[in-house]
């Protein structure tokens, strides 16, 4: 079956897009509870430098394959490549991100719950209250994989509409919202008594706590936010025009996210500060910790606390929609394409998959056994693509590009056919063809616990 291709109307829909896909429970959750367990202000500085040095480089490697290939992943891969071997690569991001929709999903269905729960203004207690909250609500069987559920056909009706007519009119609605949910949060934060400390913790760096495992921490965090080896900035470019500058698009979007994930740290951390709450609190930030620092925080004017908690998890609930909708992209597009399939039929199959996975790892937490490897599936499923098949993608992404494919066709998609100046293209290349292979290795390394 033949089906024309999607493009992106506007540059405007294609920053806002791929930065959503970007920007997601990785930026507001993931990396502040990092820069409070590495340092603060040190961990954000060696960030930085990582997402220049590795973010941006793999970003536009991924592009190019995208947009030369003008396909599915693992057609686009073929294509560049010039081997079918090297579909292999973009099969293995399809799988990823499969097993991520299918995981992601379920944390995402506990931020709507929260989101609900703050409504109804139901998580009271302290730490301990939240911490009994969140424990009753994950293990039980039917309300977190209903939820689950739920997200992804949002999702799925999202990704049914098509590349202009959903994904990028979503993307121009959502991501303007998230931005000025995040500063509404922020002001009230940064206006707390004692806010200040929290404020230092983050923007004064003291070099001294940079370790090998900040170092390697900021890397996987720059690998990890910026989408990198699932496959969907591959996707998303094989809907760029010939005119869209890569190298630039690619800043723009990496910018885009470092400032949401700077926010982030904003809106958490002078808050706790002013509650006397440790920065380090870890994974259980965003559902054990911030319930109690909102009420403790605002106590003397509770509907200011109530209005902040109710905004906070209504955005994590639009940041995880960002990220879904170009998880659920990749295996779209490469079913209905593969397949010879309407785009609704192949948008189904991926739900009906990830849907499958979101409910076991649901089970998971509590009331079902379902363990592999000594993990409850849902931990099984983050750390299979985390620390394995994220890191392999990208590397391989890397090698074929850097290594493989021809420079005439590198150089000719990098500059646009000659027509934007080609100045920072060698230093590209050297990045993409030593300095992210390095690193990724690193990483990969760091996760298997060898360095």
């Amino acid at each position: 079956m033949k089906q024309e291709r999607g493009h992106f109307a506007t540059n405007i829909g294609i920053i806002l897009a791929t930065a959503g896909s970007a920007v997601g429970l990785g930026n507001i959750w993931r990396f502040p509870y990092l820069v409070g367990e590495d340092g603060g202000a040190a961990f954000i500085l060696v960030y930085l430098v990582c997402v220049i040095l590795l973010g941006i480089p793999g970003m536009v490697a991924e592009f190019i394959v995208g947009r030369h290939g003008a396909a599915n992943a693992v057609r686009a891969y073929g294509i560049v490549g010039g081997k079918k071997g090297w579909r292999g690569i973009g099969l293995l991001g399809v799988i990823t991100s499969t097993i991520i929709l299918g995981f992601y999903a379920v944390v995402a269905g506990w931020c709507l719950q929260y989101f609900f729960a703050s409504l109804a203004n139901q998580i009271h207690g302290g730490s301990s209250g939240a911490a009994l909250y969140f424990k009753q609500f994950s293990s039980s069987a039917i309300a977190p994989a209903a939820l689950a559920v739920v997200f992804i056909l949002i999702t799925h009706l999202v990704v049914t509409k098509g590349v202009r007519h959903g994904i990028e009119r979503v993307s121009k609605l959502l991501m303007p919202l998230l931005f000025i949910l995040l500063i509404v949060i922020v002001i009230a934060s940064c206006s707390l008594n004692g806010s200040m400390e929290g404020i230092r913790f983050l923007f004064h760096p003291d070099v001294s706590k940079i370790t090998t495992d900040v170092v390697l921490d900021a890397l996987g965090q720059a690998f990890f936010s910026l989408s990198l080896g699932t496959a969907c900035l591959c996707t998303y470019a094989s809907y760029f025009g010939r005119q869209t500058n890569l190298m630039k698009s690619a800043s723009q979007i990496a910018l885009i996210d470092t400032l949401i994930a700077i926010l982030a740290g904003l809106m958490i951390f002078p808050a706790a500060f002013s509650v006397g709450v440790k920065p380090d609190a870890g994974p259980s930030l965003i559902f054990i910790t911030l319930p109690n620092v909102f009420e403790v925080a605002f106590a003397n004017v509770p509907v200011v606390g109530y209005i902040i908690s109710v905004l906070f998890y209504g955005l994590l609930v639009l940041a995880a929609l960002t990220s879904t909708i170009s998880m659920h992209e990749i295996g779209t597009a490469f079913f209905y394409e593969e397949l010879h399939i309407t785009r609704q039929r192949g948008a189904w199959l991926m739900t009906a998959l990830c849907c499958v996975i979101a409910i076991l790892c649901s089970l998971s937490q509590g009331a079902v056994d379902i363990s592999v490897l000594g993990m409850n599936f849902l931990d099984f499923c983050d750390t299979l693509t985390s620390n394995y098949l994220l890191p392999i993608g990208s590397l391989a992404t890397c090698i074929m590009v850097g290594w493989m494919v021809p420079r005439k066709l590198v150089k000719d998609e990098f500059t646009n056919w000659g027509t934007i100046p080609a100045r920072s293209y060698h230093y590209w290349l050297f990045l993409v063809r030593f300095v992210c292979p390095i690193a990724i290795a690193a990483i990969f390394l760091h996760q298997l616990k060898l360095i």
